[in-house]
C-alpha cells in the first residue's frame, strides 16, 4: 500500500485541498456519461485521468453498440426487444450474469442509445452490424469506426457545460469517514503513467459522492495471473497501456465485494500480426467472421461457426495452438468496418488474386482449402451451415469472387466480466451485503452484467447505461458536509 499523508477525514483538523458535489474517476463511456448526468442534475463535477489524455480503451474501441428496439432496426424491419437481448446475453454469459444488472442493460439500451444522438450528438451509420451471440442484427457502427465518435462529443459536451477534465491525476484512494461514507479521494496530482511516486498528493473532497469507472485490468498481468494463472504475458491485449486494477483495488481496500474476477474475455478478432487492438480487426470483425470462412492451416478445414460467441470461438482458436486463417472474396471484404487500405498497407490483411496463391503464402494444402470454401459456398446458397450451424446473414454471398483477402486470427485479452459488486442504482455493495454510501461505480470496473462472456457491442452499452445511472444517482445524495468543511 503506498504510502499516505492522511488523518481520518473525521478529524476536526483534517482540511481538504478542494471540495466538489461529485467526484468522477475515469473519463470513458461511463464516467463521462455519469459526469454530463450528474451535471444536468444540478451538481458540481470533477473528473480525473490518471493519463495524459482522455478517453481510456473507449476512446480507441470499435465503437460497436448493441441496442434492442433501435430506430435503425425498425426501419429496417428488424424485430428486436429488451426481453431477446436479455435472453442473449444470458445465455452468451453461461447463466452467470446477475439479471437485475443483465436487464437493466437490455431494457435501457434504446434510451441510451438515443441520448447519445439527442444530447451529444453522436453519428452512427445506416448498417447494423450482426455480431457472434446476438439472435438478430442489433449492433450499431459509430460513423468514424471508433468509440472516439462518443466520446468526442461527451468531452465537447462537458467543455460547453463548463467541466473539464483533469489530466494526469491518479487515484490513490478512495476516504471514507467514521460511519463509512466515501466523502472523498487523495490522489496524485502531476502523476506520469509508470512513475509510482510521482506527482503531489492532494485530497478532493467528494460532497455527495464518487463515481468509479477507471475501467479493467486486462494490461495488468501481475493482477491479471492472480486471477486466471493461464494468461501470462504470453497473450497480448488489445486495452491501452493504463488497464490495469488500480481502481478496483482502491475499493477492494475498503470492503467493496469483489465478483467474478476470473471471467476475463479472449477476444478472437484480433490479429498476432497487430499491436493492441489492431488494424486488422475491422477486417475481420466486419468482413471475416460474419461473411467467410475461419479454417486451421494445418487442415484447411474450418473448425468453428464464424459467428458464436466470443468464448467459444477463443477457446476452439486456443484449443487448434496457433493462428487460424479468417478468408473472405471481394465482395465480402467491402464490409471490413473501417476500411482496408490500413490494415493492406500493414500487411496484417493480406490480398491474394487465386486461393492457390493464398493457400501457398499460409502453407495450406491448396486442395483441401478449396474444398473448405466449396462446401460453406453451398451452405450460403441453401442459406443453412450444415457443419457448425453460422447463420447465413442477409449480406453473404459465395466466396468466388478475386481478389481474395486473408489475416491471421489469434485472441487477444480484451475485457474483464468480473470487478466489484453493484446494485440497479450503481451503489456498490460491501461484503456484507449492504451499500458502501458515498460510492457509485459503472462500466468495466464492476462486475455482473456480462457473467461468463460479454456480447460483442455490449460494453459500451452497459457504459452508458449504467454510467448514466450512477450520475443521477449519485446527484440525489444529500450534500454531506462534515465538521472539517
Amino acid at each position: 500500500m503506498a504510502p499516505s499523508i492522511l488523518k481520518n477525514p473525521s478529524d476536526a483538523s483534517f482540511a481538504w485541498d478542494e471540495s466538489v458535489d461529485v467526484v468522477i474517476v475515469g473519463s470513458g463511456f461511463a464516467g463521462l456519461a455519469a459526469a454530463i448526468e450528474a451535471h444536468d442534475a444540478g451538481s458540481s463535477v470533477k473528473i480525473i485521468e490518471k493519463m495524459d489524455k482522455p478517453g481510456g480503451n473507449s476512446w480507441i474501441n470499435g465503437g460497436q453498440v448493441a441496442t434492442a428496439g433501435s430506430a435503425l432496426q425498425k426501419k429496417q424491419g428488424i424485430v428486436d426487444s429488451p426481453d431477446l437481448m436479455f435472453g442473449d446475453m444470458m445465455k452468451a454469459g453461461l447463466q452467470l450474469n446477475y439479471p437485475h444488472l443483465a436487464r437493466a442493460v437490455a431494457e435501457q439500451s434504446n434510451a441510451a442509445v438515443e441520448w447519445t444522438m439527442k444530447r451529444l450528438g453522436a453519428e452512427y451509420k445506416d448498417h447494423i452490424n450482426t455480431m457472434g451471440g446476438h439472435s438478430v442484427p442489433r449492433v450499431l457502427q459509430t460513423a468514424n469506426g471508433h468509440g472516439s465518435e462518443i466520446v468526442g462529443k461527451q468531452v465537447d459536451a462537458l467543455k460547453q457545460d463548463g467541466v473539464e477534465i483533469e489530466l494526469k491525476t491518479q487515484l490513490t484512494r478512495l476516504l471514507q469517514d467514521g460511519s463509512g461514507r466515501v466523502v472523498g479521494i487523495e490522489v496524485r496530482k502531476g502523476y506520469e503513467f509508470g512513475k509510482p511516486e510521482s506527482g503531489t498528493l492532494r485530497t478532493i473532497r467528494a460532497l455527495k459522492g464518487v463515481v468509479l469507472a477507471s475501467g479493467g485490468f486486462s494490461g495488468d498481468i501481475r493482477f491479471r495471473t492472480t486471477q486466471a494463472p493461464e494468461l501470462t504475458d504470453s497473450f497480448k491485449t488489445t486495452n491501452h497501456p493504463g488497464a490495469n486494477s488500480e481502481g478496483l483495488i482502491a475499493a477492494l481496500r475498503i470492503g467493496a465485494s469483489p465478483i467474478q474476477l476470473d471471467q476475463i474475455q479472449l477476444l478472437p478478432l484480433t490479429s498476432p500480426d497487430d499491436e493492441g487492438f489492431g488494424s486488422a480487426n475491422g477486417f475481420i470483425a466486419g468482413a471475416g467472421m460474419p461473411l467467410g470462412v475461419l479454417v486451421d492451416p494445418a487442415t484447411g478445414k474450418r473448425f468453428v461457426s464464424e459467428l458464436a460467441n466470443r468464448k467459444i470461438q477463443s477457446d476452439a482458436i486456443v484449443a487448434v495452438g496457433h493462428a487460424a486463417i479468417s478468408i473472405t472474396d471481394a465482395d465480402a471484404a467491402a464490409f471490413s468496418l473501417w476500411g482496408l487500405k490500413h490494415s493492406l498497407e500493414t500487411g496484417s490483411v493480406k490480398q491474394f488474386e487465386t486461393l492457390d496463391s493464398l493457400a501457398e503464402h499460409f502453407k495450406i494444402d491448396a486442395k483441401i482449402l478449396k474444398e473448405t470454401v466449396e462446401t460453406f459456398n453451398g451452405y450460403v446458397t441453401a442459406k443453412k451451415d450444415l457443419e457448425f450451424g453460422k447463420t447465413i446473414l442477409k449480406d453473404a454471398r459465395p466466396i468466388v469472387k478475386p481478389p481474395f483477402h486473408a489475416a491471421r486470427v489469434w485472441p487477444k485479452v480484451h475485457y474483464i466480466m468480473g470487478g466489484i459488486e453493484m446494485n440497479e442504482r450503481a451503489e456498490v455493495i460491501d461484503l456484507d451485503g449492504n451499500v458502501i454510501p458515498g460510492l457509485h461505480a459503472a462500466g468495466e470496473v464492476t462486475g455482473g452484467v456480462h457473467g461468463g462472456c460479454r456480447l460483442g457491442g455490449s460494453s459500451i452499452i452497459d457504459c452508458l447505461v449504467f454510467g448514466r445511472i450512477a450520475g443521477k444517482a449519485v446527484s440525489s445524495q444529500a450534500a454531506k458536509r462534515n465538521e472539517a468543511a
